[in-house]
């Protein structure tokens, strides 16, 4: 394994999490636990921006739902900058694959609505909103509902939204995954130019080995059925993803290979 930096946003130290499989669907009259994730050590640096790279069901996602407080762990202790996790946090943000926006509200109105549940007046939450309505490119767009946006411009949304808080910490589901693969693309570069000038960690979950390759500093690579980190190794075109395509890399092409032959060879 790599070394992460020396300042930890996130600590995992020995998590676990089970969940009751139904016994009617194992035969049996009695109910089992199912290991979703098995003593999961590894830490997130901070001002990283790592990949959580595996198959379907090797326990991605439920880490991240950990991280995010959104369910607790069975075992095992996470923290966050040196508090442990016991529930979801106003600095720590999510950005989902299904984008979450109100119908009935505006792209103004979808961004400035965490800081109204916060009661933050409105001018100074509409002049915030703006200002990241801005940054994602949608400043055309502030008085649009979401059915009059494409997809990515959905998914754009979601992003100023969970920038509005200037989360410390942004949890990030497959946000990505539902979008054309040119809509996708030019995503992944817009998302790390906002990252680098953010300052926020990111925890991103992803299928793809391109896309791990092009946003990370470090992938984390899991085994599947228990859930474990096989292993965790750092993108070799991280240096130079910001403002060029990392594609053409040899070590791009290279690094390509060995996680697919990795990744296959949990199948």
């Amino acid at each position: 394994m790599t070394s992460p930096p020396a300042a930890a946003m996130v600590v995992y130290d020995g998590v676990s999490k089970f969940f009751p499989v139904r016994a009617s669907s194992l035969g049996t009259d009695r109910a089992e636990l199912m290991v979703a994730l098995d003593r999961i050590d590894a830490t997130v640096g901070k001002g990283e921006l790592i990949t959580l790279l595996g198959p379907s069901g090797c326990g991605k996602t439920t880490l991240l739902r950990l991280t995010a407080g959104l369910i607790p762990a069975d075992e095992g202790r996470i923290t966050i900058a040196g508090t442990p996790v016991t529930g979801p946090r106003k600095d720590a943000c999510m950005v989902f694959q299904n984008f979450g926006l109100l119908p009935w509200r505006t792209v103004m109105g979808n961004v400035e609505f965490p800081l109204e549940i916060d009661g933050v007046a409105q001018a100074e939450r509409r002049d915030l909103a703006r200002h990241f309505i801005e940054l994602v490119g949608l400043a055309a767009f502030a008085e649009h509902f979401p059915h009059e946006l494409s997809g990515g411009m959905q998914q754009r949304v979601g992003i100023a939204r969970a920038l509005m808080r200037k989360p410390i910490l942004i949890f990030m589901d497959e946000p990505f995954g539902a979008l054309d693969a040119q809509t996708r693309e030019q995503l992944q570069e817009d998302f790390l130019a906002i990252w680098s000038r953010s300052g926020a960690t990111v925890i991103f979950v992803t299928h793809s080995i391109d896309e791990a390759l092009i946003l990370s500093d470090r992938i984390f690579v899991f085994h599947t059925a228990p859930g474990r980190i096989r292993t965790i190794i750092p993108s070799p075109v991280a240096d130079e993803r910001l403002g060029g395509d990392v594609r053409p890399h040899p070590d791009f092409g290279k690094c390509r290979a060995e996680l697919r032959n990795m990744l296959r060879s949990e199948g």
